[in-house]
């Protein structure tokens, strides 16, 4: 496959994600501030400073002069964010970019996914199929584990593992070009994982029994005991092993919120396990927790998560029925229109109300009967000629 041979284009260099946010905050600008100063959302600065895009043109240049980027005036140009890189094989090791060999060298060994499955080539699998299967064989064991530490269910951690995935492989052109795809996966599975929608599941309604041994049962019940945005957290800090910017971005907080979270999940933490609360530094105590918290995530039972080509056509089949669905409303909708159409009047006629008897009319009125003083009066008046004023009073005999 061949490669354009025309050279980049000059645009502001801007320093690594990780620096743009430390930039930003260090002058004490948020996102909502940025966003308003270069014309966009503050999702999109949140964006720029994980690294999954980048701005571009004018944005470019007005983003870096508001943040103070160091090379401004340098020239150099900002190197390219890397592909799938590998993360570490262990169940609690941090998903960092850059820590591995690229499964993908460039962004075009990375075609979309199709909805059918795509016909093998002579090796057997596409580029982009190897490199979702080892990323997939890299991380997703370990995020299981991960995931069971977040909700307390076996099961539902396989389920949300299985779902990142599937929904990793729908959007693999996306993911592929991210900074750090096993991040991309993770963010997702935790997602789902800590979704609460899930208390409405009868199968996951009510968490696995706890473990027996006493050390393991106290740290797993006080984790599932603090609030969700504090055990994930604590489990992105100090059991993954990412920096405080870090699982800052991934938990969309700032830096300063990140770190408040994490000492309330620490002290949480601390009142179930003796061993944590001693004065000790916090150097100390995060190398302790990220041991227990290994230890717990190796020592529980988790389901395996199925292999990589099931969860690759699962995949396929949801966006093959998805498709298939959305057809046919669209069949259906265009149907009905026509019926419409054809089978509505093309004016306006107004019904005739039928024949109805119309109740509470009074019966018909008149003069009252004359009685016989009055019949009297009336001859009198009749007989006799008056003249003059004499008219206006008649006499009554």
């Amino acid at each position: 496959m061949t490669r354009s041979t025309t050279g980049p284009v000059t645009t502001a260099p801007l320093p690594s994600p990780k620096e743009r946010r430390r930039l930003r905050e260090a002058r004490a600008l948020s996102e909502e501030q940025v966003a308003a100063a270069v014309g966009v959302t503050a999702a999109t600065v949140r964006a720029w400073e994980t690294g999954r895009t980048s701005p571009q043109g004018r944005k470019r240049t007005a983003y870096s002069r508001l943040i103070g980027s160091a090379d401004t005036r340098t020239g150099a140009q900002e190197s390219p964010p890397p592909t799938v890189e590998a993360t570490g094989s262990t169940t609690m090791s941090p998903t960092e970019p850059g820590t591995g060999t690229g499964a993908a060298t460039d962004t075009e060994a990375a075609p979309a996914p199709s909805s059918t499955p795509a016909a093998p080539d002579p090796v057997g699998l596409t580029a982009a199929e190897e490199a979702f299967d080892a990323l997939y064989t890299r991380i997703a064991t370990g995020l299981v584990h991960q995931a069971y530490l977040l909700t307390g269910r076996r099961n539902l951690s396989q389920e949300a593992v299985e779902h990142a995935f599937q929904l990793a492989w729908q959007r693999w052109p996306e993911v592929a070009r991210d900074r750090d795809p096993g991040g991309w996966v993770r963010a997702a599975a935790y997602e789902y994982a800590m979704s609460p929608w899930h208390r409405l599941r009868r199968a996951h309604r009510r968490p696995d029994a706890l473990p027996e041994d006493p050390g393991r049962h106290a740290l797993l019940d006080a984790l599932l005991r603090m609030p969700p945005v504090h055990r994930r957290t604590l489990l992105l800090y100090d059991g993954v092993g990412l920096d405080l910017p870090e699982t800052a971005a991934e938990t969309e907080a700032s830096t300063p919120a990140a770190a408040s979270r994490l000492l309330n999940a620490r002290a949480a933490i601390a009142e179930r396990l003796p061993e944590l609360a001693d004065p000790v530094s916090p150097d100390e105590q995060s190398a302790l927790l990220q041991e227990r918290l290994g230890s717990l995530a190796l020592t529980e039972h988790v389901p395996a998560p199925p292999p990589a080509r099931t969860v690759r056509r699962g995949s396929e089949r949801k966006a093959e029925l998805w498709t298939r669905a959305a057809i046919g409303f669209a069949v259906l909708l265009i149907g009905t229109t026509a019926f419409t159409l054809k089978t509505a009047p093309t004016q306006y006629e107004q019904p005739i109300a039928p024949a109805e008897r119309v109740g509470g009319v009074p019966p018909r009125g008149g003069p009252e009967k004359l009685t016989p003083q009055d019949l009297k009066l009336q001859k009198t008046l009749r007989g006799e000629f008056a003249h003059g004023p004499e008219r206006l009073v008649p006499r009554i005999p």
